[in-house]
């Protein structure tokens, strides 16, 4: 079983680095999720990744740095619109996708032309980066497909068999993965979205483009028209679609925005936020997909979130959760 250790620990960073440093594989926190990192360096550690994860090789890993000064080792473009991305949302949850340099295994980048780059805000993460001294590829720390870890205990009870170490950083802040926008065209378009708003982004670079809904694009991991999906199926209402009532005898959930007291027969209602704050629903949203997975549950009704903000991103892991087949 995979062994905890308190992130604040310089001890614990240490042994970590040194893990990474040898090939080994080593989860740790960012403010998103949690991640499984190998040195992105490495191409047989990066390969231990996907095999950990049951993970496709045409899905490409983000590539974590410790400073944006590292930036032009691994992208050959940087514009005008990264750099004032970078010194606005870095340290941040914001992934930019640039042209590569050939430093970067091809495993890595899913044999594109393009890497994925960021610099995570955790405190344990980047003082891990620094330790290392290399960059880290590091997609969710759970198997392939399946909710996203938002804690230690959720990595090591999905992944605990399969790897030795785990760096605990407590509970992710963000809780929804990193906004992905790419930079390789003359339009900049965000291929998923996350930590960092659409409206944040615009207020930057100007208009951007936005992938349509359950859009696959292979330069961004996260894509898939099924993904982060917990094993219970979800049913998604559409906005203002009345709450149905379950039949008689059904083991159903409900999952809303903010408590509903009023809602009977229900298995159990969970609630994402007290009061509709959708930063305090993102964080709360993958944590509550777990433990109503846990329930034994024959389905899950779900209510739709304002999709405006980081709504956005909650929605997407949503739409993504609720796709069958």
């Amino acid at each position: 079983m995979a062994q905890i250790l308190d992130g604040t620990d310089p001890r614990a960073i240490e042994t970590a680095a040194a893990a990474l440093r040898v090939g080994e594989v080593v989860a740790f926190p960012t403010e998103t999720v949690y991640g499984l990192g190998a040195d992105a360096l490495n191409e047989r550690a990066v390969a231990q990744v996907f095999a950990i994860k049951n993970r496709p090789r045409f899905d490409p890993l983000i590539v974590h740095l410790s400073d944006k000064e590292a930036v032009p080792q691994y992208a050959a473009v940087i514009d005008e619109r990264a750099a004032a991305l970078m010194e606005r949302f870095w340290p941040g949850p914001l992934t930019l996708v640039l042209r590569k340099r050939p430093l970067i295994p091809d495993l890595v980048t899913a044999g594109l032309d393009t890497v994925a780059l960021r610099v995570p805000a955790h405190p344990v993460a980047l003082t891990l980066l620094r330790a290392v001294g290399r960059p880290i590829a590091a997609p969710s720390a759970n198997p392939f497909g399946y909710v996203s870890p938002t804690t230690a205990v959720h990595v090591q009870e999905m992944l605990g068999d399969t790897i030795g170490l785990i760096l605990d950083g407590g509970p992710c802040t963000v809780g929804v993965e990193s906004t992905v926008c790419a930079l390789t065209a003359a339009d900049a378009m965000v291929l998923r979205p996350g930590g960092v708003t659409i409206e944040e982004i615009e207020a930057v670079i100007g208009p951007v483009t936005i992938a349509a809904a359950l859009q696959s694009d292979g330069r961004s991991p996260g894509t898939l028209p099924r993904h982060y999906s917990p094993h219970v199926p979800l049913t998604l209402l559409a906005p203002g679609e009345p709450i149905p009532r379950p039949r008689k005898g059904e083991r159903v959930g409900l999952l809303t925005l903010v408590p509903r007291p009023d809602v009977e027969e229900y298995v159990v209602v969970e609630a994402l936020s007290k009061d509709g704050t959708l930063l305090e629903a993102a964080a709360h949203l993958f944590a509550t997909l777990r433990r109503l997975d846990g329930l034994g549950l024959e389905r899950v009704f779900v209510e739709s979130v304002p999709e405006h903000g980081i709504g956005r991103a909650i929605m997407d892991r949503l739409r993504r959760a609720a796709t069958r087949g």
